[in-house]
């Protein structure tokens, strides 16, 4: 079926793909993970370090790791591009989107290296913070040694590994699916004389169905990250705009009004009236109301599960996600995603 070619798995040969991420991470020197638009791995590491390996052991540490490669190649989807950024353990770590047509399909992680020039890491995003520092402390000071290991580059010699990687890739992923089709396409037509089209190698569709086919083959699959940007409050007073950047760049987390105002350098209640007459809401209410917005628009692309969705957007739990989806939607997020798959 033509939507199997939506997923990464189904369009490479992973065993060909894996060997080819094995020389790569030999030549460059990085560790290398290919996962799928939803964040789950297809191939195993290449070259991991020891280091990472320790601590992906780690029972509690590991989570913290996944949710770096999650956000990792989500923030990638969002800017298009390859995203470099710290991990929880400040090194270097790099999601590299692998695209067709603009659309999302998959990630390749890459990384695991420190940096020659630290100075430019301060401009870098730590994606995920620690919430039990004495216990990150206690690790790093047990796996010192491996952590001395890790490969150094510096930051200009990382980003050129990167574009180069990301053209590689998506070259590859689109020659592949270009094969694929291709392949299908003459195995479900031989032995038919008819020319080649869609309504003999989809018998029994509909013209809406056969249109509704093809407008997948051509886009291949849906964004899988939020469409929004800073720039749709460009309109709103400039004194708001590091508070509305802050949220859009931030999606994981749980912005507070107090937090907003000092990004403006405004009192707390001078930034709730000022917000509150240019946007016509509370903040409070209007933070609510755009993460339902950008959940809606994860359940109608993605088969993220409900509780990754609550993880993503910052909330605490999914209950209370679910909650305050149906206060503003009168429906679940699941039935939410029903009647939209079913429409």
């Amino acid at each position: 079926m033509i939507k199997e070619y939506l997923h990464i798995n189904k369009i490479l040969d992973l065993d060909k793909w894996k060997r080819l991420q094995d020389s790569l991470a030999t030549v460059t020197k990085l560790a290398i993970l290919t996962v799928d638009y939803k964040g789950i791995p297809v191939t195993s590491h290449s070259s991991c370090q020891a280091f990472c390996q320790n601590v992906r052991k780690d029972p509690e540490l590991l989570p913290y790791c996944q949710k770096c490669d999650s956000r990792g190649g989500l923030e990638a989807v969002r800017l298009n591009e390859p995203y470099v950024y710290l991990c929880h353990f400040n090194i270097i770590d790099i999601a590299i989107p692998i695209t067709i047509d603009g659309k999302y399909i998959g990630a390749v992680m890459a990384g695991q290296v420190k940096l020659a020039d630290p100075e430019k890491g301060n401009d870098l995003e730590q994606i995920v913070t620690s919430k039990n520092v004495p216990m990150h402390d206690a690790k790093m000071k047990e796996l010192q040694a491996d952590y001395d290991q890790l490969p150094v580059m510096t930051y200009e010699e990382i980003v050129k590994i990167s574009n180069m990687l990301s053209l590689l890739c998506n070259y590859i992923v689109e020659e592949a699916l270009n094969k694929n089709l291709l392949v299908e396409m003459f195995e479900k037509a031989s032995g038919n004389q008819e020319s080649v089209n869609l309504s003999t190698i989809l018998p029994g569709y509909s013209i809406r169905n056969i249109e509704s086919i093809k407008k997948e083959m051509t886009n291949a699959i849906a964004d899988a990250y939020l469409k929004n940007s800073p720039s749709d409050t460009e309109s709103l007073n400039p004194v708001l705009q590091p508070a509305f950047e802050y949220i859009h760049s931030h999606k994981s987390q749980q912005v507070s009004l107090k937090q907003a105002a000092d990004l403006c350098h405004l009192s707390p209640s001078y930034f709730s009236r000022l917000f509150a007459k240019e946007t016509g809401e509370n903040f409070t209410t209007y933070l609510a109301k755009l993460k339902i917005k950008w959940a809606k628009q994860l359940l109608e692309v993605t088969d993220m599960p409900v509780s990754q969705i609550s993880d993503e957007l910052g909330f605490n739990e999914s209950g209370y996600f679910i909650k305050i989806f149906k206060k503003f939607e009168e429906i679940t997020p699941a039935l939410y995603r029903k009647y939209i798959q079913e429409s």
